[in-house]
């Protein structure tokens, strides 16, 4: 009986037995079997209002960020928070993501890995992403990614898009940063086109294609296209092509800047590709 009594349940118990008997506490709990030291503890616990305040807000604003996550950037901003209490304020607030669970087939193999990239700039994967506008017309968003220090490049966003304009876009990039050595891309006909064959020829770059129906081939394009999709696709209405570019280039902005990234140690990509360039100088 007594243990399915909850600490403040038995100290109400007793505030009313002192009430109507007009005993003291010691006498009421030695003859209720309570310990005096349960009555009259007081909880030291800070008050989880204010993070779980923030908690809400960063769920809110970035609706496609797990726990761990959102710890992250708390921690970022000055909070002396343990995981555990953001895990258990995020679930016990209902804000626990639903994931989809791939379907597994035993008959499957995994193929050997690429090698990774060695060091910035030596290896961007490239890809196509599509979606529309309200009104239902179609528009196609060219996205570039370091495969090494994960930034997003460029995410190139029109109603369609050619060859030329595939040259154009590593072109700019290239003109900052510099070609890469590779580049790693499907056989889609933007790709296989001769505008981009006469480009790499012309700049030194290996054009690594990936193998026709196997997507893995280049996986980090892959899961980077899932991110933009998932947080900014899926999030915003775009209202004209001219809004679809300025929404999808923020989010491009907050990737590189804000985002902490699990394969980097959850640092931002910008904040990885800094410390590369200051081990690289050392």
């Amino acid at each position: 009986m007594k243990k399915a009594l909850t600490p403040g349940r038995r100290r109400e118990i007793v505030a009313d037995v002192q009430a109507v008997q007009g005993v003291s506490e010691r006498r009421c709990c030695g003859a209720l079997g309570f310990e005096r030291s349960s009555i009259r503890y007081k909880s030291i616990g800070s008050d989880q209002a204010a993070l779980l305040l923030r908690i809400r807000d960063l769920a809110r604003t970035r609706v496609r960020y797990g726990y761990f996550r959102i710890y992250i950037l708390l921690r970022r901003e000055g909070w002396s928070v343990n995981h555990k209490r953001v895990y258990r304020l995020y679930r016990n607030d209902g804000l626990s993501l639903r994931l989809k669970r791939p379907r597994r087939h035993v008959s499957a193999v995994n193929r050997e890995r690429a090698a990774a990239a060695s060091a910035p700039n030596a290896l961007w994967s490239m890809d196509f992403v599509s979606d529309a506008l309200f009104d239902g017309r179609r528009l196609r968003a060219l996205t570039v990614v370091d495969a090494c220090t994960r930034e997003a490049l460029v995410i190139e966003v029109d109603s369609g898009i050619k060859g030329e304009q595939v040259v154009e876009a590593v072109s700019r990039i290239a003109a900052v940063r510099g070609a890469p050595r590779s580049i790693r891309v499907d056989n889609g006909p933007e790709f296989v086109s001769k505008a981009l064959d006469r480009w790499a020829y012309e700049n030194g770059v290996t054009l690594d294609f990936s193998r026709p129906g196997k997507p893995t081939d280049n996986a980090f394009i892959e899961s980077f296209n899932g991110r933009l999709r998932d947080e900014c696709l899926n999030a915003h209405w775009f209202l004209s092509l001219a809004d679809a570019r300025t929404k999808i280039e923020a989010w491009r902005r907050d990737y590189n800047e804000s985002r902490p990234h699990t394969s980097l140690g959850w640092m931002t990509p910008s904040e990885y590709a800094a410390a590369v360039a200051r081990k690289a100088a050392e």
